[in-house]
């Protein structure tokens, strides 16, 4: 069952953890990372695959630690990973 956030507690976290963009620490309550992975996971298409470079690439816009956001990425089942496949399979979509 996907995650729902209101749009305020969207706001909120996202005044608190990110500036012009890119996220400047990760919350310690994983509630509040979930809004921010959430977010994040925006950033693929669904139904495409990625290589774990394009991933990297990717997640490089938002945070300099790019191989730990992957990991809270996978590991909260916004991404899946595969031998060496990644694809997205959660977060919120746009309707």
């Amino acid at each position: 069952m996907p995650q729902q956030f209101s749009d305020d507690e969207r706001a909120k976290v996202l005044r608190a953890f990110t500036t012009d963009g890119r996220i400047t620490s990760m919350p310690a309550k994983w509630s509040r990372k979930l809004v921010l992975l959430d977010v994040v996971a925006q950033s693929f298409e669904p139904g495409r695959a990625y290589t774990e470079q394009e991933v990297n690439d990717v997640l490089l816009r938002w945070h300099d630690d790019y191989a730990a956001l992957r990991r809270y990425l996978v590991d909260a089942d916004y991404l899946g990973r595969e031998y060496g496949s990644y694809w997205r399979t959660g977060g919120s979509f746009d309707v």
